[in-house]
């Protein structure tokens, strides 16, 4: 290992940052934007790891760049179902607030 080689661990830390971020996103927002912004981060802390995996173990090289690709093409359908669903919901009520989504329940 040369000097200036990373090991795993600043991977591991940097998504546990993400992974965190996202889940304080998610848990703190009111706007349905910024939930959508936590998942993606928790999407991407996910893929951290798979991509990390992949790279310091040999034997999972080709499962963890398959599992972030697969990853990936998840959170761009998430995302366009997800916007979809807020802009029509922005159309019937003039907000994105999800406090106000209460009447939504049957």
């Amino acid at each position: 290992m040369s000097p200036f080689e990373v090991g795993l661990a600043p991977f591991l830390w940097l998504s546990a940052f993400v992974f965190a971020s996202g889940v304080a996103c998610i848990t703190l927002k009111r706007n349905a934007i910024g939930i959508l912004m936590g998942v993606e981060l928790v999407l991407n802390a996910a893929n951290i790891n798979f991509v990390a995996a992949a790279r310091f173990q040999p034997a999972l090289a080709m499962e963890g760049q398959v599992f972030a690709l697969l990853v990936i093409v998840l959170a761009a359908a998430e995302a366009a179902i997800a916007l979809a669903i807020v802009l029509n919901f922005y159309n019937n009520h003039a907000t994105v607030d999800v406090d106000q989504a209460e009447e939504l329940k049957g």
